[in-house]
């Protein structure tokens, strides 16, 4: 049974999706089996999954059709035997040391349930001033305290760059869909569960920026969707059992998020 269950879903990745695998295959560690769901592809992706699986016995394709993003992540998870889970992107490349590193963090720290690492994006041509802001806040996150104290900010963590024990995710009903990004919702209800993050301070996965991406195209990544989702979550934690909050900020974000705190039936006692 392999230590590590990998976890790759992919629709329609082009040209992108093997030099992903063979990232993968080049890892310094060997104990791992990848699960490649083609969600639907109609690019030639599972030919090239297929090709794969012919050279590497760790790597199955699963073929369910077209369910979507989370149903296909549930499957791969289901199929996998691993104890740990890993993540990766069909356009993303991994630092052959990946596996190894987050392994061994968690391993060297049985109390944590969640490792991602640092990130670096590319290609740098075309990335824009935002997402640089974002993947160096994200970067300057590393120690469970700083994960928890920003996890209301944004997500802490490049879903593609995970790994987490099997049972920590079992035990939080894996990724479940409720209108809003899948991975942000899974941090936050294990967070609500007193899960342990941590992170690998060394730069392990490259994490490709495309305008093509869901975050940029899939209407569950918005704003507005990102605030439900984050009161949602505060309401069952730091807001618990509250019937009005302060809104500290009266711009254009400020108002924005008070409409959807007002429509989530709380008060708001001042500006």
């Amino acid at each position: 049974m392999p230590t590590i269950g990998l976890i790759l879903p992919f629709h329609n990745p082009g040209r992108l999706l093997w030099p992903a695998i063979r990232s993968v295959t080049a890892q310094s560690f060997s104990d791992w089996e990848l699960l490649a769901v083609d969600d639907g592809s109609t690019d030639g992706g599972g030919a090239v999954a297929d090709e794969w699986c012919r050279r590497d016995s760790r790597i199955r394709l699963l073929s369910p059709g077209r369910v979507g993003l989370i149903q296909a992540l549930n499957l791969g998870i289901r199929e996998s035997s691993g104890d740990l889970l890993a993540r990766m992107d069909a356009d993303d490349l991994m630092h052959r040391d990946r596996l190894a590193r987050q392994a061994a963090f968690l391993n060297a720290n049985p109390k944590t349930d969640l490792v991602s690492c640092l990130v670096e994006s590319f290609p740098r041509r075309g990335i824009l001033e935002g997402m640089t802001r974002y993947q160096e806040w994200l970067n300057s996150l590393v120690t469970h305290e700083q994960l928890c104290r920003d996890l209301f900010v944004e997500s802490p963590f490049a879903h593609p760059s995970i790994m987490v024990r099997r049972e920590s995710m079992e035990a939080v009903g894996g990724y479940q869909d409720h209108g809003w990004a899948e991975d942000y919702d899974l941090w936050l209800r294990m967070y609500l569960s007193g899960c342990r993050f941590g992170k690998v301070p060394e730069v392990l996965h490259f994490w490709r920026d495309s305008p093509a991406r869901l975050t940029r195209t899939d209407d569950r990544y918005s704003l507005h969707n990102f605030r439900r989702m984050k009161l949602h979550y505060l309401r069952q934690s730091h807001l618990a059992g509250r019937d009005a909050v302060q809104v500290w900020g009266a711009g254009r974000g400020g108002k924005v998020f008070a409409r959807v705190i007002e429509q989530a039936g709380l008060a708001i006692s001042r500006f």
